[in-house]
């Protein structure tokens, strides 16, 4: 009798999701493949060996990438990151300054909702004014995390306007804004320039 034997790589899913294909360029459907491989008689496999470690496969161009992969922020993801980091500026302005000034608030809700946030109101502003500090400087840094230098001038910029919309900046507004740069990653020179320049252009 004539055996047919040899090794075999099998393969399963293990997760799935979506995922940022840098192969696609855009957000595609993935499926995370764990491998083995095993000792298989007449291609039937009959006794597992190693593992062959995981792999993730996009659905859509069968790309077979490392699990690193997943480490980058789809485009919801990122949007997400940025209307809360938006949330986050606006409350931090707003505190420094006078958190009950109606024109400020109006402001604050107009920016969020053009970041992407349309059910933001009066009372989120609330709820975001109660938020602890740490917790909304860990949002800013996060959404910076994924602008580039022109939108982190940009992002700046709006929060500058929030802090113009009850008058001139005080102070402990342009030590907000300041905070906001460097969680940014933004250098002191650098934010300086965007807070004039705003401040400028609002006369």
């Amino acid at each position: 009798m004539l055996l047919v034997f040899g090794l075999t790589a099998v393969f399963r899913t293990v997760s799935e999701g979506t995922f940022h294909c840098p192969q696609c360029g855009g957000d595609r459907a993935y499926r995370r493949r764990a491998g083995r491989r095993w000792f298989s008689v007449f291609f039937v496999p009959m006794v597992p060996l190693w593992r062959l470690g995981q792999a993730v496969e996009c659905r859509t161009c069968r790309a077979r990438l490392p699990v690193s992969a997943l480490r980058t922020p789809t485009a919801q993801q990122m949007a997400e990151a940025l209307a809360a980091g938006m949330r986050a500026a606006a409350a931090l302005v707003l505190r420094s300054g006078d958190p009950a000034d109606a024109a400020a608030r109006a402001r604050a809700v107009a920016t969020v909702t053009g970041y992407g946030e349309p059910g933001y109101d009066a009372d989120a502003v609330d709820i975001d004014l109660a938020t602890r500090r740490t917790f909304l400087e860990q949002e800013v840094i996060r959404a910076g995390a994924h602008l580039a230098v022109e939108a982190k001038e940009w992002f700046l910029a709006q929060a500058v306007r929030i802090g113009l919309a009850d008058g001139p900046l005080g102070e402990g507004e342009r030590l907000a804004l300041h905070g906001i740069a460097d969680l940014l990653g933004m250098s002191r020179a650098y934010a300086l320039g965007v807070i004039v320049t705003t401040e400028g252009a609002a006369r």
